[in-house]
């Protein structure tokens, strides 16, 4: 019953949200005169709120045409398909005539599936671009996937990853943002085990669930205080008819970001005042930067229920991977495995999704790894966004993890 709430919800809403863009649209139709005027804006700034009031499941673009090299040259960009399932992409982000001396590390950035598209990492790929050659997981609403393709679950997840890594060959570095830190370290212990040459020269995990034992968060004691069978019957739902994927059962995005937002309501609430103020006084540069991330944070993506109740399951209740039992394919996962892999991790002062030395437990799972290939950097003053987006991201976690591939390169 949950989508069909959900979508009885955007249709009887819709109506508001059409009159909105309808008298948006006649406002500005009048000229900048009459839109400048106080209760134009003041009109104005009431629709634009109602307007984004819709959740969508349209996959936003990456919109990066271009990028400015380290040598300070503007060269165009173009995505490029790698690899393609039914459940994911693996793209590339191929700078048009750009091909400096040495060539550039080759990263592999593995996003998160999480509720919302892979575009929620834009900026830590615009960030990147410029001295890296970037390769991405764009993962797949399952909604559009029909019943057909099959299953897809942790571990067809990892050997999306295994089979991705071993796709771009040896010399890969490896970033891994929030949920996908386990698997990726799954894909990277399997690889070991094969003493497979696409092993990842590095690895860097940022913002990630290793191990939720320490520090646990809201959402880690709300999985290991609610049983697995509560999650199956209550959050998880059948995609209706009309879509491609109908009948595969799904976790909701739309249930993921009430979530998310129900967790920092105050902060939502206070953007949202700030939004309505600067779009009434005409401050046209900080109500778009806002605008923009709540486009991109209410467009979401449907997970494979498989997918959702295996990962709660295996790593935020049972702990699976840092007591030493995590299994893919009946084959044990060792971390302790890997030596050839470098090891980073980051994490946030103030992350309120994945508590402070979740991330940093990976150190101790990497016993192979000599210490001196291993560093953790703890940020100052970000949340959890903040460790991969935004002015902290640019400016001081982005040169530590371009220095670490440097250095490791």
């Amino acid at each position: 019953m949950l989508y069909q709430a959900y979508e009885a919800q955007q249709w009887a809403s819709r109506p508001l949200r059409v009159a909105a863009g309808l008298t948006r649209m006649a406002i500005d139709a009048l000229g900048p005169r009459v839109a400048q005027h106080p209760l134009a804006r003041v009109v104005s700034a009431n629709c634009d709120l109602a307007m984004q009031t819709e959740l969508h499941h349209r996959r936003p673009p990456w919109a990066i045409p271009e990028v400015t090299t380290v040598g300070g040259r503007r060269v165009a960009v173009r995505e490029e398909l790698v690899a393609d399932t039914p459940f994911g992409s693996l793209t590339h982000f191929v700078k048009e005539d750009h091909a400096p001396a040495g060539g550039e590390p080759r990263v592999l950035l593995v996003t998160a599936l999480a509720g919302h598209f892979s575009t929620l990492l834009r900026d830590t790929v615009r960030t990147m671009l410029p001295d890296h050659d970037m390769y991405v997981t764009d993962w797949h609403n399952a909604r559009d996937v029909p019943l057909e393709a099959g299953r897809f679950g942790l571990d067809e997840y990892i050997a999306h990853m295994v089979d991705w890594l071993e796709l771009l060959g040896p010399g890969t570095h490896v970033l891994a943002v929030c949920q996908p830190c386990p698997a990726t370290i799954a894909a990277t212990s399997i690889l070991a085990a094969r003493n497979s040459p696409a092993q990842p020269r590095t690895l860097t995990l940022m913002a990630g669930p290793v191990d939720t034992r320490i520090n646990p968060t809201v959402v880690n004691d709300l999985a290991t205080s609610t049983p697995i069978e509560w999650f199956a019957d209550n959050v998880v739902d059948v995609v209706p008819l009309g879509y491609p994927g109908a009948g595969r059962r799904v976790y909701p995005g739309f249930v993921q970001l009430s979530a998310f937002v129900s967790m920092n309501a105050p902060r939502h609430v206070r953007q949202h005042l700030q939004l309505y103020g600067d779009l009434i006084r005409g401050n046209t540069a900080r109500a778009a930067s806002v605008s923009s991330f709540y486009e991109e944070y209410f467009a979401v993506l449907d997970m494979s229920a498989d997918f959702y109740l295996e990962t709660v399951s295996a790593v935020f209740m049972r702990h699976l991977l840092p007591k030493g039992e995590l299994t893919w394919r009946g084959q044990k996962v060792d971390p302790g495995q890997v030596r050839s892999t470098a090891l980073l991790t980051v994490e946030g002062e103030n992350d309120d999704v994945c508590g402070l030395g979740q991330t940093l437990a990976a150190h101790d799972l990497f016993t192979g790894v000599d210490v001196r290939n291993k560093q953790h950097h703890l940020q100052a003053g970000v949340g959890h966004y903040g460790v991969f987006s935004g002015r902290r991201w640019q400016s001081e976690i982005a040169p530590v993890v371009r220095n670490f591939i440097l250095q490791h390169a």
